[in-house]
């Protein structure tokens, strides 16, 4: 007899992972009253866990923009600067 798969909304994982950090009550009570795997629960929780450092990380440095894209727009702002500079020098006869 096979089982059929659960899929739980972020939101529900988020609550048992907030629960477990809690630890109000063990992973195994967690797992029965939510009807999940104990080692799911312990793999959201570190999972929570982990990612929590970055909600933290100085606002400076979590609104950096990618290099990548800053150096493309440049780019494209000197290709328009060129063409107008270009535009400019041959309306003025110089």
């Amino acid at each position: 007899m096979g089982h059929i798969r659960k899929r739980h909304s972020a939101a529900f994982k988020a609550k048992v992972a907030l629960e477990a950090v809690k630890q109000d009550k063990t992973i195994a009570e967690l797992a029965k009253l939510h009807q999940v795997h104990p080692v799911q629960i312990s793999q959201r929780k570190k999972q929570l866990l982990d990612g929590l450092e970055g909600l933290f990380e100085n606002g400076a440095a979590a609104r950096r923009p990618d290099p990548e894209k800053l150096q493309v727009e440049l780019y494209e702002q000197i290709g328009r600067l060129q063409m107008e500079l270009a535009w400019v020098e041959k309306k003025s006869g110089a």
